[in-house]
């Protein structure tokens, strides 16, 4: 074997290592760029689901108002999607975009019945207190054009009898008709959402039906031109009702704040309270039967039988100037229905510190998102009055103190006055929450046509 034989294999072997070396330093390169390429990938992909994530889990917002087409091509925002969102419990922010126009109608529709000063303070008087706050509150525009809701203020509920001073109501559907017909005449905003984004108040017995008696409300039912209307009404049952069936926020009965604060300034909530439970009102000793109904379905006649003469009850027929002095004194108060279901019993019962207990089947009450009622108040079927004896006893051993604590809470409170000028949280407030959230549902809905 020659030299040239021997060298051969060692030529051989060096130029191997060699090519290793260059195959493995290109290898290193396509490495290095697999992985560059690799995590600009991942950063991509990551931004992307990332957006997708905060897109998708942002509110579907949609109106709540998708049963009417409307026929101009400029729907208010009331009628259309918009995107906005609800930020829970905000001041004045919290509405921040909520337009209302208020229309300047004539003053037969509403000032001139404030000459009679019971106008603006009797049970019915939440319709003049809305109009007073919204008037000065920060979600009213003059600009009609950029109005999300219209505001109506008709006073129906201040024409009150010359024989037993009740308000009387009978006027009611045409003095709201005569409005419409107004307003749909000066202005194009009615025509063009058929009224479905006009606000009235109907404070009364049985709410935008506008009559005292039940058999007539639910004969007449809604009129006609008010059913695709939003109605802020004391009237609220939970289960089907002729007054129910349009667009409503229910709202409490109207009780005087400064009458509150009078009272409270004489009595504090903390007080001793030395009445058990308490009544003033009107209990039938003989019910008369009027148009197949009775009083109160005969309730408060049964609690005048069952608990006259029981001394843990303190019931009295007549009225009293100082009725809610003995409201601030009272651990239970009564609050059985009428003719209709809601009393303002119940609301100067929560504000004065006095459990309400509420007999009425199927009432619904007012805001519950702000006011925890199964918290604060007591709920006796009617066919149960008999037992209420015993039913308070319970009640009083057992969980009383807290409901008290709970019920003194002042924003729940404030929430059930409606005060002028509005405060944040107050009856008034609590209706633009309810609009708001009318306004920006966030359930998905098929979108109203603005074509």
């Amino acid at each position: 074997m020659n030299m040239l034989d021997c060298k051969r294999p060692m030529s051989s072997k060096g130029f191997y290592v060699k090519m290793r070396l260059l195959h493995n330093t290109r290898n290193d390169r396509n490495l290095f760029s697999r992985y560059f390429k690799w995590m600009l990938s991942f950063s991509l992909s990551f931004c992307f689901f990332a957006s997708f994530i905060v897109y998708h889990n942002k509110p579907t917002i949609a109106t709540s108002f998708s049963r009417t087409t409307v026929p101009h091509s400029k729907a208010s925002r009331a009628l259309i999607e918009v995107s906005a969102l609800h930020h829970h419990h905000n001041t004045q922010d919290f509405f921040k975009g909520m337009k209302i126009f208020i229309y300047d109608l004539p003053s037969k529709y509403n000032s001139v019945w404030l000459s009679n000063e019971r106008c603006s303070s009797h049970l019915f008087a939440a319709e003049v207190a809305i109009h007073r706050a919204l008037m000065h509150s920060h979600v009213r525009t003059i600009d009609p054009l950029e109005a999300d809701f219209f505001f109506v203020p008709v006073y129906v509920s201040c024409n009150f009898s010359t024989i037993n001073g009740f308000p009387a109501i009978g006027h009611a559907r045409s003095l709201i008709a005569s409005a419409v017909q107004h307003i749909s005449s000066q202005l194009p905003f009615w025509n063009r959402s058929l009224g479905s984004d006009h606000i009235f108040v109907a404070s009364h017995d049985f709410g935008s039906c506008f009559h005292t008696m039940e058999n007539m409300a639910k004969a007449d039912g809604i009129p006609e031109f008010l059913r695709n209307s939003i109605i802020l009404q004391t009237f609220g049952v939970d289960y089907r009702h002729p007054c129910n069936d349009a667009e409503h926020v229910v709202i409490p009965p109207y009780v005087s704040p400064e009458s509150i604060r009078t009272t409270l300034e004489m009595s504090s909530l903390n007080a001793r309270r030395d009445i058990f439970a308490f009544f003033r009102g009107k209990m039938e000793v003989h019910p008369k039967n009027i148009s197949g109904r009775f009083y109160s379905n005969r309730v408060r006649t049964m609690i005048w039988q069952k608990f006259g003469n029981d001394r843990r009850f303190y019931l009295k027929r007549h009225r009293f100037s100082g009725y809610q002095s003995e409201v601030v004194r009272s651990k239970f108060c009564l609050c059985p229905l009428g003719w209709a279901p809601w009393s303002p019993r119940i609301v100067e019962s929560v504000v004065l510190g006095c459990v309400p207990v509420i007999i009425a089947d199927g009432i619904q009450l007012a805001f519950p998102s702000a006011v925890p009622w199964a918290e604060i108040s007591l709920t006796v079927a009617e066919k149960n009055v008999s037992n209420l004896g015993k039913i308070l006893e319970n009640v009083a051993a057992t969980n009383l103190s807290s409901m008290q604590r709970r019920m003194w809470d002042p924003e729940i409170r404030k929430a059930l006055l409606f005060n002028v000028p509005m405060m944040n949280g107050d009856a008034t407030w609590q209706v633009l929450d309810s609009l708001f959230t009318k306004l920006y549902r966030t359930h998905n809905k098929p979108r109203v046509s603005s074509q």
